[in-house]
C-alpha cells in the first residue's frame, strides 16, 4: 500500500509540472489548419530569457503527501509518527516545490525583429530554434500567438 501511494504522488506530481511549449514548431489542436498572417522581418537583437510557467501548487502537494506518508509510517510510533509525519510533509512539501520549479522553468528567447514598415517586434518563445542578429525570418501570427521561424 506505501509503495502504491508513493508512486501515485510521484505521477501526480509530475503530471502537474508538464509544461506546455512556447516552440515555433509546436502547434496545439486549435492552432493546427489555421490560417496565419505571414510578414517578414530582420532580427535586430537576441537576448536569453526564462520562461516559467508558474507552479500550480501540485508539486507542493504531492511532495508533503509523500514525505508525510514516508516520515510518518517509517519514523517512531504514536505522537512519534506524528511529529515524524509533520515534518516529512513539510519537507516534502519544500522539495516537491523545488522540483516543480525547475521542471517548469526552461530557457527562451526573446528575439526583437525590425519589419519592413521600421517597426519593431520583439516576440518570447521557447530557445529551440537557432537565430542570428541580420537573419531574415519569418513571423506568423494567428491574433493571438506570434512565432519567429525560419
Amino acid at each position: 500500500m506505501k509503495k502504491f501511494i508513493a508512486v501515485a504522488a510521484l505521477g501526480l506530481m509530475a503530471t502537474g509540472c508538464a509544461v506546455t511549449p512556447n516552440s515555433a514548431s509546436v502547434y496545439n489542436t486549435r492552432q493546427a489548419q489555421g490560417e496565419q498572417t505571414v510578414r517578414m522581418a530582420v532580427v535586430e537583437s537576441i537576448r536569453n530569457v526564462t520562461i516559467d510557467k508558474g507552479a500550480s501548487g501540485v508539486g507542493t502537494l504531492a511532495g508533503g503527501a509523500l514525505g508525510g506518508i514516508a516520515a510518518g509510517s517509517n519514523i517512531g510510533g504514536g505522537n512519534g509518527a506524528l511529529a515524524a509525519g509533520i515534518v516529512g510533509a513539510l519537507a516534502g512539501g519544500v522539495v516537491g516545490n523545488q522540483v516543480e520549479s525547475r521542471v517548469a522553468n526552461r530557457p527562451g528567447l526573446e528575439i526583437t525583429v525590425r519589419l519592413e514598415n521600421g517597426e519593431l517586434r520583439a516576440i518570447t518563445q521557447d530557445a529551440d530554434e537557432a537565430f542570428r542578429v541580420g537573419e531574415r525570418v519569418r513571423l506568423l501570427s494567428n491574433g493571438r500567438t506570434t512565432r519567429v521561424t525560419h
